[in-house]
């Protein structure tokens, strides 16, 4: 079987680990009778640098005629004194909208190897975690009108932000929540600030009235506040957490941090079909570009996923992350993961690794 691929390297250490994971899906090409063509894609700084937007509408044709897409990073403070409209995130916020990708999915999992690297107690950790947040990416403040006026009170300047959402947008998300847990541990906890927001009233509305079709799955509420400290004092408890754009954004950092180090966590964004883009969920970290120390191993989690919710390769998938646990298992850090003295290994190293255990 023959897959097209648009891969966005992007900026900083995008290219370094974007190739990493391009030979671990060739590894896997070979190995289980597949073939996976590369269209490679400018998007973010480097499609300032080369064409003056971070995004061309021939990079989006592209992206929506490939079976996935596949980035890297995008961003650096090259570009942080550019208009607001031109800055690289927009090339995310582009891609996001013209593929349609609603649903971010995000696990944040305890591998064994690395308890030694959880900021939390070993005792509050037990027998470890495995959360998968389920965030809303295409709506809530990040799309809303945003602007400036002057303050009717003399103040100065008032900046302004329109958080919003509509049923239709909760309950396409609440149901892609219910289906994951549904194969998961059959748990949903929705987080909202219902307390206070009016947007939350509509999605703790909607997600109530969408869970009695999945009376097999618990639902619980909670407040976002809670929930952010709830993460570090018993992650064991969730299992799904559904939340908004704002909201999962920030929970979904936290709860990558918990697992010892953010170059661990891969994502999913899909669209109604199935399609997607697969990212990890770090940033482009300018400082360590070029030096072959970046963790390749969330973009290659990220490949992982990608084999198994747009492709439907279950077994390839599972290979990939055995392949990454043997790794980890076997005591290969990158300079992120290694305790002080202990040695690491490169990006391409640890590359190398994991596609040996394949």
């Amino acid at each position: 079987m023959k897959y097209q691929i648009a891969v966005v390297k992007g900026d900083g250490i995008g290219p370094e680990i974007v190739t990493e994971a391009m030979a671990v899906l060739e590894k896997v090409g070979r190995k289980f009778g597949h073939e996976f063509a590369f269209q490679q894609v400018l998007a973010g700084g480097c499609s300032i640098d080369a064409h003056g937007v971070p995004l061309t509408e021939e990079a989006i044709q592209t992206c929506k005629a490939a079976d996935s897409v596949l980035l890297g990073a995008v961003g650096g403070p090259k570009w942080d004194n550019v208009p607001s409209e031109k800055r690289p995130e927009k090339a995310l916020l582009g891609l996001r909208a013209a593929l349609g990708l609603f649903a971010n999915l995000r696990p944040a999992q305890m591998h064994k190897a690395l308890s030694a690297a959880c900021p939390i107690k070993p005792e509050i950790i037990g027998d470890g975690f495995d959360i998968l947040v389920c965030r809303e990416l295409t709506g809530d403040v990040y799309f809303g009108a945003h602007g400036r006026r002057e303050s009717d009170k003399g103040w100065g300047v008032v900046g302004y932000d329109d958080m919003n959402y509509s049923a239709f947008e909760v309950e396409r998300i609440a149901r892609r929540a219910f289906e994951m847990a549904r194969v998961r541990s059959k748990k949903v906890t929705s987080v909202d600030k219902a307390n206070v927001l009016e947007t939350s009233r509509v999605w703790r509305e909607t997600v109530t009235r969408v869970a009695a079709d999945y009376p097999d799955v618990e639902l619980g509420h909670m407040y976002v506040d809670n929930a952010a400290m709830q993460l570090v004092h018993n992650p064991g408890q969730f299992d799904v957490i559904l939340t908004g754009n704002l909201f999962g954004d920030i929970l979904s950092d936290e709860a990558s941090m918990i697992t010892g180090s953010i170059g661990m966590l891969p994502s999913a964004s899909l669209n109604e079909s199935g399609r997607g883009m697969y990212e990890p969920i770090h940033g482009s970290a300018p400082d360590i570009a070029g030096q072959g120390i970046a963790n390749p191993i969330a973009t290659i989690l990220s490949c992982a996923m990608m084999l198994r919710y747009s492709f439907g390769l279950k077994a390839e998938a599972d290979a990939i992350e055995a392949a990454v646990e043997k790794a980890l298992d076997d005591g290969h850090r990158t300079r992120d993961l290694a305790t002080p003295g202990e040695k690491a290994v490169s990006t391409h190293e640890m590359g190398e690794i994991i596609r040996g255990n394949l």
